[in-house]
């Protein structure tokens, strides 16, 4: 199988992994509620801004792929 359509079926079975994680444990660990996230509530407007969650994933993923990459 070439390199790109198997990087999608891996990404795919990877976001459909997360996807059943989050599920059946909708409180993993605390993400979306971390602090530096924003919320903001008003009768007509809701507004949420999760930048510390995004970091936080982001961080991970860079040291997941990293990882990867050193193992090939």
């Amino acid at each position: 199988m070439p390199p790109l359509p198997r990087a999608l079926v891996i990404l795919g079975l990877v976001v459909v992994g997360l996807g059943i994680a989050l599920w059946l444990w909708p409180s993993l660990g605390g993400l979306g509620r971390l602090p530096g996230d924003l919320r903001i509530e008003r009768p007509n407007l809701r507004v949420y801004v999760p930048i510390t969650t995004s970091i936080v994933l982001s961080l991970a993923l860079s040291a997941l792929f990293w990882l990867i990459s050193r193992l090939r």
